[in-house]
C-alpha cells in the first residue's frame, strides 16, 4: 500500500511521516531522487538520494522514474526500482510529494496498487509564518516562490482521499495513522 502526503512546503509532510514510521508497524519511507543541494539535516537514502542535475537527466532517459518534476529549479524524482522493491516486500510506503506528482503515480500505480492519498492544508498566513521559522532558513525569494505555488496546490486538493487541516500536529498523526489502519484493513476486501 503506498500512502501520498501532499501539500504545500511547511505543511508538516516531512514531520508526519518521520512521526508515523516511529509509532506504525510496517512502515517505510522512499526517498526520491534529487538534483538539489544537501542541507543540514538531510540524509543520504533517508531524506533523498542527492545526484546531479546531469545525473538526474541521464536516469530520466534511462526510463528509471515513474514520476518526475521540477520544484524550485530542481529535479525531484521517484525511483521505479525502489518503489517496486518496497511494493513486493509488503511494505506500507509514506511517501511525501507534490501535486503533480500524485496525480502521475495514481495514473501509472492506481491498477496494481492501493493508494491513499492525504492533502495537509495549512493556512496561507500560517505557510509564511513556518517557512520563515524553519531550520533550513530558506531565503526569501524561496519563500516568496513557495508561497506562490500555494494557489496551484490548494487547486489539486480534488485527487486526495482525504483532505485534512494540520493546525494540531498530535491531532494530525493521530487521524492520519487510523486513516492508514483503517485502509490496509480493507485492502483485501472486495466491492
Amino acid at each position: 500500500m503506498l500512502v501520498i502526503l501532499s501539500g504545500v512546503a511547511g505543511a508538516g509532510k516531512d514531520t508526519i511521516k518521520k512521526e508515523l514510521i516511529k509509532r506504525m508497524e510496517n512502515i517505510e519511507t522512499l526517498p526520491s531522487y534529487t538534483s538539489r543541494p544537501q542541507r543540514p539535516g538531510d540524509e543520504e537514502g533517508k531524506t533523498y538520494y542527492f545526484i546531479s542535475k546531469e545525473e538526474f537527466e541521464k536516469k530520466i532517459e534511462n526510463n528509471e522514474f515513474y514520476e518526475y518534476d521540477i520544484h524550485h529549479n530542481n529535479y525531484y524524482g521517484v525511483s521505479r526500482t525502489l518503489l517496486n522493491q518496497k511494493i513486493k516486500n509488503g511494505k506500507i510506503i509514506v511517501k511525501d510529494i507534490d501535486v503533480n506528482g500524485t496525480e502521475n503515480l495514481i495514473k501509472l500505480l492506481g491498477k496494481d496498487t492501493k493508494i491513499i492519498t492525504i492533502f495537509l492544508r495549512v493556512p496561507k498566513e500560517e505557510l509564511k509564518r513556518r517557512l520563515e521559522e524553519r531550520i533550513d532558513k530558506p531565503s526569501p525569494e524561496e519563500v516568496i516562490l513557495r508561497l506562490n505555488r500555494f494557489d496551484y496546490e490548494e487547486s489539486k486538493i480534488g485527487l486526495y482521499d482525504y483532505v485534512l487541516k494540520n493546525n494540531d500536529l498530535e491531532k494530525t498523526i493521530q487521524i492520519i495513522m487510523t486513516i492508514i489502519n483503517n485502509e490496509y484493513s480493507l485492502k483485501e476486501a472486495e466491492f
